[in-house]
């Protein structure tokens, strides 16, 4: 379950069966492989707008439609925030999704006003989840969004812009550990090297997605010369159409040629992945045979989380419920966990709306996903000395508790066009998917496993069976009002005295701190 706990968003008990006849050499490689590629996002927001969009039909989809009215982007971009949260939740029995997370927080980029290129920046992210470091960053340096964002457009020969190239170094590649030594020289010359790349948001590819040009005469020709941190490397200067492309892959052997990389982007993973720090033992043991792996592959992603997630140390019982869940995390985990379903998959405009009231829940818990805070990302992931704890705050963890009594009691509320419905996890259906739903000790083990990070006390579980038992002794109270419903689902009363224990009891198991964690 830790395997899965850490490299899914939120785990089902239809994954977990899934992995009971796998040996461990084969879960790993399952959990480790690429996810289908997911169809683009549709109009289903016209229920949001005041008017049907001019340039996009209901049901078609919009990222290759040209820039619309702010009132129109304002729907695309609620549309693309629940394209990314239906994603999860629809996730594949694989690691896919959370590298999306990983990369989105580690290489990020600002909302746009043009919300098909933020569409543009996730796609890129999810080809390259779980390919090419090296290459995910060439393609990323020319991406629209990126050029928009870091200001790429503006960075030409007669006024050199920085920003990307300090991010690049500071945050993207060698980050800012006491052996990354790169100076100010090397900035100011990185982005003498990457002068003359520009994005046409209105000229369009044969799939209707934004271009970026090299435009050579934006270009510095010099050479470029970089510090001893670099080896006192000189990149050629050239003037050709191909300049900008050369000069970029000159740039980028240099710094992926340079150690720090490698350790720098191993120790994102292990904070990600394991634990928000990193001692000199696991520095010396973890973080450098996985950055050797790491250069030797090519800087293929794969094989290093294939070495983490192999790794003894990964499963040290310190690194167990070790880490607390992201807002999306402990959304979606929970919608997964217990099995929720969208009320009407084929009413597109209602699910819009149901990922429109998640994405509401996780903004209030302090992640509005699509729009971190800074180039730097959530704070969590780097902040000491609290990292992820700082999810949990006074505000925050009241929001939470909000959440998983409302989820499990009334449902959330779903506004769809006027109308409002409730979603909620049927407990029932979900109590008749476990193994032995008969036996309260066995079921809140089950449950546990399913949905906490770490093994409750004695003392919480007999409390929460206290419920299931209404009070009584005998665990045989609960089989008899489970017999009761199942011998005769038509039994309102019967059903009735089920959900009712079912209902109080998950409403106390998810006020347990043991939900944050994972």
């Amino acid at each position: 379950m830790h395997l899965l706990r850490r490299t899914l968003l939120g785990v089902s008990k239809a994954e977990v069966e899934e992995f009971k006849s796998l040996s461990f050499e084969q879960s790993v490689e399952r959990v480790i492989s690429d996810s289908p590629i997911p169809a683009a996002p549709v109009n289903d927001y016209e229920g949001n707008i005041n008017e049907p969009d001019p340039t996009v039909s209901f049901g078609e989809t919009w990222v290759t439609a040209e820039f619309s009215v702010n009132n129109l982007e304002g729907g695309r971009r609620n549309s693309l925030k629940g394209w990314l949260i239906k994603n999860a939740i629809e996730q594949e029995t694989t690691i896919h999704e959370k590298m999306v997370l990983f990369l989105h927080n580690l290489l990020v980029v600002d909302r746009d006003a043009y919300t098909k290129i933020q569409y543009q920046y996730f796609d890129l992210l999810r080809q390259h989840a779980l390919g090419n470091y090296k290459v995910l960053i060439n393609e990323l340096t020319t991406n629209p969004a990126m050029l928009r964002y870091l200001n790429g457009n503006s960075n030409t020969v007669k006024a050199p812009d920085e920003n990307y190239a300090r991010e690049l170094q500071e945050l993207f590649c060698v980050g800012k550990g006491p052996n990354s030594k790169y100076t100010e020289g090397d900035v100011r010359e990185a982005a003498r090297v990457l002068t003359g790349w520009k994005t046409y948001v209105n000229e369009i590819k044969e799939e209707g997605l934004p271009v970026s040009k090299f435009l050579e005469g934006s270009h510095d020709t010099g050479d470029k010369q970089f510090s001893e941190f670099y080896g006192n490397r000189l990149i050629e200067g050239r003037s050709s159409f191909t300049a900008g492309p050369l000069e970029l892959k000159d740039l980028l052997d240099m710094i992926f040629e340079n150690d720090e990389l490698a350790l720098y982007i191993c120790r994102r993973l292990y904070t990600f992945f394991v634990y928000t720090e990193i001692d000199e033992e696991t520095e010396s043991n973890v973080i450098e045979p996985m950055a050797h792996i790491f250069r030797e592959s090519g800087y293929e992603l794969k094989p290093v989380l294939m070495t983490l997630f192999k790794s003894a140390h990964f499963f040290e019982e310190p690194n167990n419920g070790a880490l607390v869940k992201s807002p999306f995390e402990f959304v979606v985990g929970l919608w997964k966990g217990l099995g929720i379903k969208y009320a009407n998959p084929e009413d597109i405009s209602l699910t819009y709306y149901t990922n429109k009231a998640l994405k509401t829940q996780m903004d209030n818990m302090g992640m509005d996903i699509g729009d971190p805070p800074s180039v730097a990302g959530w704070s969590v992931y780097y902040q000491a000395p609290l990292y992820d704890k700082s999810w949990i705050t006074t505000d925050t963890i009241t929001v939470r508790a909000a959440f998983t009594d409302s989820l499990v009691g009334r449902g959330i509320g779903v506004s769809n066009n006027g109308d409002k419905i409730w979603v909620k996890p049927d407990l029932v259906a979900f109590i008749e998917t476990l193994n032995e739903p008969t036996e309260p000790n066995k079921l809140l083990e089950e449950v546990n496993s399913l949905l906490l990070g770490v093994v409750i006390s004695d003392q919480e579980k007999d409390f929460l069976k206290s419920i299931l038992l209404s009070g009584q002794d005998t665990d045989s109270y609960w089989a008899e009002a489970w017999y009761a419903y199942t011998n005769d689902p038509t039994d309102e009363q019967a059903k009735g005295t089920v959900q009712t224990r079912l209902e109080t009891m998950f409403k106390s198991l998810l006020q347990l701190g043991e939900v944050h964690l994972m």
